[in-house]
């Protein structure tokens, strides 16, 4: 299987590359979103390309937003991605894009929780809170919190992080109606998900959804959605024994390569989280895929 770094299409204007997208123009009111095989890790794009992954994300993507379908619009247009570049630029984003609607995106990333992991928890060793949200006492590493949280983040432009925030931060930076409509929206959301994921066999224990606004105001759903990209899936037959010891659990999302990046070393040192990150292992590269591979395969079975 051949990975894709970068795309390279050439008829039409490149609007941005992002960590792992890579968006097109296409006219004034659609966009050609590929998605690449890069991984990204503590907002840090790896330098090896995992095979496979840029067509696994538009497959999962693909079938949460018809699962999704109901609770709010969201952007694709129902047009065929290949319709609308060369011939010999369909093998780059066939399977592997999604045209969409051009929308104008809310500066925040709308984070829910049903399980206390990542920063989250490390957070609420400090506070007893995550995002200004009060939580019970005596919570362990991946505890099941007693409903699902909103905390959300601002977006942090390339090779810096994300910021988590309150909730009354939110309000301030898109208005409090409109903050109001996303947080209930991304509760209802991920309720939804999480229910679908579980009679799966697989935990949802925290995702992040992003929105924008369409010329008519309408608040739409966007970006990529409950991928292992965005998300943190724990398989259940794993989680109990993970819980009870107070580690994380076994992942099918990109936790895997985290740890991996928490013991590696750069000349002798600790890795900072910054760029360039250290090389990934072959080893690490294909465990990565095929635990993108086998998340998919349990979704859609």
């Amino acid at each position: 299987m051949n990975a894709v770094l970068n795309s390279t299409l050439s008829s039409l204007p490149l609007l941005a590359r992002g960590k792992v997208r890579d968006n097109y123009a296409v006219g004034t009111d659609r966009i050609l979103m590929l998605a690449s095989d890069r991984l990204s890790a503590f907002d840090v794009i790896m330098g090896e390309p995992i095979p496979g992954k840029g067509e696994l994300l538009t497959q999962m993507a693909l079938f949460w937003f018809a699962h999704l379908e109901g609770i709010i619009p969201n952007h694709l247009t129902g047009d065929d991605p290949e319709s609308v570049v060369t011939a010999a630029e369909r093998p780059q984003v066939r399977g592997r894009s999604m045209l969409v609607k051009r929308l104008k995106p809310l500066p925040v990333e709308a984070v829910v929780r049903g399980y206390l992991a990542g920063s989250g928890w490390a957070e609420y060793q400090q506070s007893q809170s995550v995002c200004g949200v009060a939580l019970p006492p005596g919570l362990k590493n991946a505890s099941p919190l007693p409903a699902p949280i909103f905390t959300p983040a601002t977006k942090a432009e390339m090779g810096d992080h994300d910021e988590n925030i309150s909730f009354d931060r939110m309000a301030q930076i898109i208005g409090a109606d409109l903050a109001a409509r996303v947080r209930d929206t991304a509760i209802q959301l991920y309720t939804r998900a999480a229910g679908i994921a579980l009679k799966k066999g697989i935990i949802i224990a925290d995702t992040k959804f992003e929105f924008g606004l369409d010329g008519d105001g309408t608040l739409t759903l966007m970006d990529e959605v409950l991928t292992p990209d965005s998300s943190r899936f724990w398989p259940v037959e794993g989680y109990d024994a993970a819980f009870r010891e107070g580690r994380n659990p076994p992942s099918y999302d990109k936790q895997f390569v985290r740890d991996w990046l928490e013991q590696a070393r750069v000349d002798g040192q600790p890795w900072g989280k910054r760029a360039p990150a250290p090389a990934l292992p072959a080893e690490v590269v294909e465990k990565t895929a095929a635990k993108y591979r086998e998340a998919l395969q349990r979704l859609t079975s």
